[in-house]
């Protein structure tokens, strides 16, 4: 057990370079992260449900900073910057990444309908001893 808190504690880990493929892999997913943000934003910007547009709002900022935190992260990795590189930082992000996943899921599950158009109701016959409005 102690083998297994120094490895995710330890502040810092490994020899890594730009050059890895592991650091490539990490740096293009959170790019891609930064990007689809940007077109998550044009999406929203097109949408004509307004519940769903209001339920995505924090989707774009949401998308954009992991994948900034997660450049960050990488880099400090690379560099060597102690507590900044340490694996349990990206035990932090993984989890709060799926933590948000999970919770902006089950919101959208939760509150997401759609307005369904109204029938045209048939005329009643009693509407004309119903009481109008008022001129």
């Amino acid at each position: 057990m102690s083998k297994l808190l120094t490895y995710i504690f330890y502040p810092n880990p490994g020899q890594f370079t730009y050059a890895s493929a592991e650091i490539q892999v990490g740096l293009a997913l959170c790019a891609a992260l930064v990007l689809s943000s940007f077109g998550v934003r044009m999406w929203r910007a097109r949408l004509t449900n307004s519940v769903t547009k209001k339920l995505s709002r924090a989707w774009s900022s949401v998308l954009f900073w992991f994948g900034v935190v997660g450049i960050v992260l990488l880099i400090a990795r690379v560099e060597k910057i102690q507590f900044f590189a340490m694996r349990f930082a990206w035990v932090l992000w993984g989890i709060a990444f799926l933590l948000i996943l999970f919770l902006q899921y089950k919101v959208y599950r939760a509150r997401h309908y759609e307005v369904m158009p109204r029938a045209a109701t048939p005329d009643d016959p009693r509407a004309k001893y119903l009481p109008g409005k008022k001129k």
